[in-house]
């Protein structure tokens, strides 16, 4: 991996955090006024597979949405625009944090109905097959979504029709409180959809550079119709499931386990690598979050001055009446 790759998935990963940690900032000011699901810490996952994607490839995200977005090319002044509620927001101000949608930068929307978007990645993935097009739809999924009757009939007919999807389960242990072992039989996530028929790899996703080399792999394989492929990247959750605080008081999860993960968080095993093999300076990285902050600012401002939605209009650009 040349040192232009490896820089710009360090800048990527370092403007997720900044990103998240200026939500953690302004979040307790209640200005921001619809529930958030941060990806600190788990960031490492959204980074590397995206880096493999175009334009033109599409995304499917949950209610953990925001390092998806900002990975695939999401407009930061939108993004923030729509957790404030307003009308220049992704959504138009209606969805808030979990409700992101960009089709120019190819994410097709996010959802907190756990497992609500697997079938309609399929869904695109068969609109790219009958169509012919040379493109991949993934979808980003929790461990808990495994759970979902709809995970099960997505990945068979994924495999059945040999369609261009990618399924990417981030699996963070937890269910909002409930440990995984809690929840499931002990067996791996990875062997269910390895019952589907589906090729599978189980990747630590706090390791960049592996989950960059797996997702290269995976997206060059499914474009030459080898069919849907499924990867399990470990990774875990800093702050609290809904919210911007730490949680660990709840009992549900220790603080040893809590800090064995922290020190493995991509984006200080990527800094620590580049600092020991010279390829960047503590100079370059405070020049890198310097700049990326002044974006973060300008984004907030311009979130801040934009006007709420019309009442005249909050029956557009729904759904449902």
């Amino acid at each position: 991996m040349d040192k232009e790759l490896l820089l710009l998935l360090f800048e990527k990963l370092t403007y997720i955090r900044l990103v998240e940690e200026k939500i953690v900032e302004l979040y307790p000011k209640q200005e921001m006024r619809c529930p958030v699901h941060l990806s600190i810490g788990q960031e490492g996952v959204a980074v590397g597979i995206s880096a493999n994607l175009s334009n033109e490839d599409i995304v499917f995200s949950n209610h953990r949405c925001h390092a998806h977005y900002l990975a695939k090319g999401g407009n930061l002044n939108k993004f923030f625009a729509e957790i404030y509620g307003k009308k220049t927001g992704c959504s138009k101000g209606r969805g808030g944090s979990m409700h992101i949608v960009d089709l120019e930068k190819g994410f097709f929307g996010s959802t907190p109905i756990v497992g609500g978007v697997i079938p309609l990645a399929v869904g695109a993935a068969f609109t790219f097959d009958y169509k012919s097009k040379n493109n991949v739809a993934v979808v980003f999924l929790g461990d808990g979504a495994s759970e979902e009757g709809i995970f099960h009939e997505s990945l068979n007919y994924a495999k059945l029709k040999n369609l261009p999807v990618l399924f990417v389960c981030e699996n963070n242990l937890y269910s909002v409180y409930t440990p995984l072992d809690k929840r499931q039989p002990k067996r791996k996530i990875i062997d269910i959809a390895r019952a589907h028929g589906l090729s599978c790899y189980e990747i630590d996703g706090n390791n960049i550079l592996e989950v960059y080399e797996t997702a290269k792999m995976s997206v060059t394989a499914i474009k030459n119709r080898e069919g849907p492929i499924f990867i399990e990247a470990s990774t875990y959750r800093w702050r609290e499931h809904c919210g911007p605080n730490y949680d660990n008081n709840l009992g549900y999860r220790t603080e040893g386990e809590f800090l064995l993960w922290k020190e493995k968080c991509p984006l200080k095993r990527l800094k620590e690598k580049l600092l020991n093999e010279g390829l960047i300076t503590n100079n370059m990285i405070t020049e890198i979050e310097d700049k990326i902050k002044i974006k973060i600012e300008e984004a907030v401002k311009f979130a801040k001055l934009s006007p709420f939605p019309d009442k005249e209009e909050l029956d557009k650009f729904v759904y449902a009446d």
